[in-house]
């Protein structure tokens, strides 16, 4: 209540409303139990006590061999997550790892115990497990020839009480009551003042998953010296009569009276009363339940099916009643992995409206019940619109077809919007005669073009029945010219290869040959620049879904040269794995699961796979249908995970487990900018699609917020969001700062660049309608893109591309600052002069070098290198290669001194091809005769020295060890007419 004079108001009508429940909820803490290690069984070890510091009575010392283990009995109250602590030191220098299981299930493998710095210095390392009620059987077992640590106990901590749901009392039912928010502190948008009066009260709607008796607390103030009770009820049984509301010292000081219920499945009125002629400030009502929560799926909807017969813009659905062991509350109808419409429990029949005509759906059913849980997938139907009306009237023909900019490699194009007697659908763009893309919207850019060419466009609209407009007026634009600079722009496409079947994860090894997987075949191939394609195998124990699981990601390791580790994300029999091979020999062999325990779904089973400049591995892990798991952190799903390279948890995540943030419906791509910072791209769930920049620890929102809709508050927003019909966010790598994504619903490719403030600003859009559903895209060793088609929803295997996208570095007006490689003597893919060849003195090698000046922009170099090298026909003929240049130095002066160690340079290395005086000293482009084009590659470098390389090493081990330091990459592109 606000001030005692504020209690003689007059009587207010009361006010109805739905009570909202909120998400972002407290809940309950366990305690941790403890069981010390000495009172264990104990294998290949023994119980000590000479070094300080350990609890209970001593530790176990683990005999030096693989295998000792020690195991605990666990008793839990309830089956679920829990977290193990476990006490050790470890005074040696190197890793002792364990591996953890539980009930004969391993829950962890390798769990790193690093040394401690003495014996008598103790630490613990945590790891989430899942107990049955009742007695657990938890083993730690070294897995090291050196044996364990010295293990002191384990902590073990159930998993937080189910989260307690707040309804504000403001959006209740209120009778002679008001809302009010003159006194600071309260939650929501205010608080209930109660009239002076005896049975004024707030009924507050509280939907409960099961049958439970629960804690309410209800949140008050009471800035009067008195006592104000209310009497509680529940479905109309007293609870509690008169339960006191004490004085709170003021009007804004806020405490909690609590009182236990029991609640039945379903919807409770939970109504507080005064009892006393007045009330307190009435601010909300926190429900939590005890005991654990439901984890039991309903049971997938059975017979899909059609029902009423489909129009040009709507599908009808019926299928057969779920079951669950409380109550199904209702079915969600998804579209090949988009949500299109939910119902409630008692409709087993539903149209989906607002379709486009004569086009073929997929369908799934899922059930859901009040605990958030969701069944498998009903059986999928495909079922078809009929054909758009007869309407042979065509849209009006689009005016003003105009040019709003270009660049060496692209033009952008706009023009006035056309009319349609129903509807306009989208726009055909033809270049010289030919379709060359589509829009959705009044504007696209076509890329891909030529420097200093002109070209001829002109557009037309569609409508709903496929009628075309007239062409409108075509108009002439010549690309601009070839500049120098760090901006990536999309030139040429050509095809690497055909005959692909939903190619789904790209990588390169450290030679630049692409490898990547096929979702729905298991299959991994290895395909060069020049288009030669080799099947290495495939990864055992994968399982498709029916939509969206498979073999997705796939990684290279960062020391491949040495350890020949693959590393890929699929879906198994019993969920989603991480797991990784060896390729030796064109093979792949060992087969070996990294990380498990991530729940598949037939859709949302993220998949991307990224390593980060701190050598962790970074993997996208969807929520499976499931989107309460998303804010649960010890679940995997909804997530972006984080791991060692053999599969131990890092020390320094969050959470103590593989959880590196949290609240994702189905992360996908991801990429590290030249900062070290993730970015991600994510689908949305029927609104808006996302990018987002990921932190330790975020919280992205979901299932509360998707992109910027919904309740958001407290959530890490966005960096860019899409509709879910114009992206559908699968690829995404990241050039010079720039950001590009490669959608599949969208069938384009998005180009963002990352500013100083760390927006995405800058949008530009790519081969919209062009390759169909575009699924990877990723950045090769030589700058380039290479993308991967999905015409996954087609039904037809092997009719997938991998597109080879040449990237030019130019365009617009460089920033001095940017990153960039230029040179005074030549522009980007102009004439290289012919002092600079071997043309100049008539004999191949000792040629004067280039002057070359770059920018450091953000790469944060420290140091640069620089790569000449021939590509002619998709080659990579290594001329020269300069390294250790200095962070300091941002220019190469024309004519360097020959010598391994570079005269004039602070330290700064080069090697050529050829041999004797040549192969230390610039070896200029000579290809023979014939125009080739050559490139001059500036690398920022991690490292003041690149490891590992002499004098005696050779171009490619120079080129591979370069590119295996550096963060970011720019070209200078030359054309040559020398000849020897």
């Amino acid at each position: 209540m606000a001030l005692p004079t504020l209690s003689n108001a007059q009587p207010a009508a009361p006010t109805k409303a739905s009570v909202k429940a909120s998400a972002k909820a407290g809940v309950v803490k366990a305690a941790p139990v403890r069981y010390e290690a000495e009172a264990a069984t104990i294998s290949q070890g023994a119980a000590e006590s000479n070094h300080a510091g350990f609890s209970g009575t001593g530790f176990v010392n683990y005999a030096n061999v693989a295998g000792g283990y020690v195991e605990f009995t666990v008793n839990a109250p309830a089956a679920g997550s829990a977290t193990l602590a476990l006490g050790f030191a470890n005074g040696t220098t190197g890793n002792r790892p364990l591996n953890i299981s539980v009930n004969g299930a391993v829950a962890a493998r390798n769990a790193a115990f690093q040394p401690t710095g003495a014996w008598t210095t103790w630490s613990s390392v945590a790891t989430t497990v899942t107990l049955k009620a009742g007695a657990n059987t938890v083993r730690a077992t070294a897995g090291a020839a050196e044996g364990g640590p010295n293990l002191d106990f384990i902590d073990v901590t159930p998993a937080d009480g189910q989260a307690g749901t707040d309804y504000e009392a403001e959006s209740g039912t209120v009778s002679q009551g008001a809302v009010e928010s003159n006194h600071a502190g309260h939650s929501g948008t205010g608080f209930v003042n109660f009239q002076a009066v005896t049975g004024a009260y707030v009924e507050f709607t509280v939907d409960s998953a099961q049958a439970a008796a629960s804690k309410l607390d209800f949140r008050y103030a009471n800035g009067t010296t008195a006592g104000r009770p209310l009497d509680i009820t529940v479905n109309g049984a007293s609870v509690a009569d008169d339960l006191a509301f004490p004085g709170t010292g003021a009007w804004t000081t806020w405490k909690a009276v609590s009182v236990s219920a029991a609640l039945k499945a379903g919807t409770n009125k939970v109504r507080a009363t005064t009892a006393a002629g007045d009330g307190p400030n009435l601010d909300k009502l926190t429900v939590t339940a005890n005991g654990p929560a439901d984890t039991e799926k309903p049971t997938p909807p059975g017979n899909l099916r059609k029902d009423k017969e489909p129009t040009a813009s709507t599908v009808s659905l019926a299928w057969d009643a779920s079951t669950d062991n409380v109550r199904v509350t209702g079915y969600d109808i998804y579209q090949h992995g988009q949500l299109m419409k939910q119902v409630d429990e008692n409709t087993l029949a539903a149209t989906v409206e607002n379709l486009g005509p004569e086009t073929s759906y997929d369908w799934t059913v899922f059930a859901r019940d009040a605990a958030a849980n969701v069944s498998a997938a009903s059986n999928a139907v495909t079922i078809a619109t009929l054909p758009a009306p007869p309407d042979n009237e065509p849209p009006s023909v689009p005016g003003s077809l105009r040019s709003t900019g270009k660049t060496a490699t692209s033009v952008d194009l706009a023009w006035n919007a056309s009319t349609d007697n129903v509807k306009v659908t989208g726009y055909e763009i033809h270049r010289d005669g030919a379709a060359a893309g589509t829009a959705d919207s009044t504007s696209t850019t076509i890329a891909g073009l030529k420097a200093s060419t002109a070209y001829k466009f002109k557009v037309r609209a569609l409508d709903l029945k496929g009628n075309r407009s007239a062409f409108s007026p075509e108009i002439t634009v010549t690309t601009g010219g070839s500049r120098p600079g760090g901006v990536p722009d999309p030139g040429n496409v050509s095809t690497l290869a055909g005959g692909v079947d939903v190619g789904w994860g790209l990588g390169f090894l450290p030679d630049g040959t692409g490898v990547y997987t096929e979702r729905n075949t298991f299959n991994v191939y290895k395909l060069t620049k020049a288009g030669q394609k080799t099947l290495l195998g495939k990864v055992p124990n994968s399982q498709t879904t029916g939509g969206e699981g498979g073999l997705m990601g796939i990684e290279i390791s960062p020391s491949f040269n040495t350890d020949h580790y693959l590393y890929f994300l699929h879906t198994s029999s019993d969920g989603n794995r991480l797991a990784r091979m060896k390729l030796e020999n064109n093979a792949l062999s060992g087969y070996t699961v990294l990380l498990d325990g991530m729940e598949k779904s037939r859709f949302h089973n993220g998949g991307r796979l990224r390593f980060g400049p701190d050598g962790k591995l970074y993997a996208s892990m969807g929520d499976a249908q499931s989107s309460s798991q998303a804010q649960n952190k010890n679940s995997l799903n909804g997530k972006i995970l984080r791991i060692n390279q053999d599969g131990s948890i890092p020390s320094d995540n969050p959470f103590g487990n593989a959880v590196w943030s949290l609240g994702h419906r189905n992360p996908q791509g991801l990429d590290f900018d030249s900062k070290g910072r993730l970015w991600q791209a994510e689908f949305g769930n029927s609104n808006m699609d996302e990018v987002n920049l990921i932190q330790k620890g975020g919280n992205y929102g979901w299932p509360n917020c998707e992109g910027t809709a919904g309740d958001c508050s407290g959530y890490i927003a966005p960096k860019k969001t899409w509709s879910t019909a114009s992206a559908s966010p699968s690829g995404l790598t990241i050039i010079n700062d720039h950001v590009f994504v490669a959608t599949t619903r969208g069938e384009r490719v998005y180009r963002l660049r990352i500013d100083s403030s760390s927006n995405l600003v800058e949008q530009k859009t790519y081969f919209q309608g062009t390759y169909d559903r575009l699924r990877t895209v990723e950045v090769d060793h030589d700058g380039d893109i290479w993308l991967t088609t999905s015409t996954d929803k087609d039904g037809t295997n092997g009719n997938d591309r991998i597109l080879l996208i040449d990237i030019v570095y130019s365009g617009g007006n460089p920033q001095p600052g940017d990153f960039k490689l230029t040179s005074s003597a030549f522009n980007d893919n102009a004439t290289i002069p012919a002092r600079y060849t071997c043309a100049g003195d008539g004999t191949a090698g000792q040629d004067p070098s280039p002057p070359l000046t770059w920018g450091a922009g953000s790469s944060g170099a420290r140091s640069y290198a620089v790569v000449l090298a021939d590509v002619a026909n998709g080659g990579n003929k290594l001329h020269w290669a300069i390294w250790d240049i200095p962070a300091a130095y941002l220019a190469l002066p024309e004519g360097l001194g020959s010598g391994f160690d570079v005269p004039g340079q602070e330290g700064a290395k080069q090697k050529a091809m050829g041999s004797g005086a040549n192969a230390q000293k610039f070896f200029g482009p000579c290809p023979g005769g014939s125009t080739h084009p050559y490139t001059f590659t500036l690398y920022a470098v991690n490292a003041a020295t690149v490891p590992g390389l002499t004098s005696g090493s050779s171009m490619a081990q120079i080129e591979t060890a370069i590119k295996n330091a550096s963060t970011a990459n720019v070209k200078l592109r030359g054309n040559s007419n020398a000849g020897t």
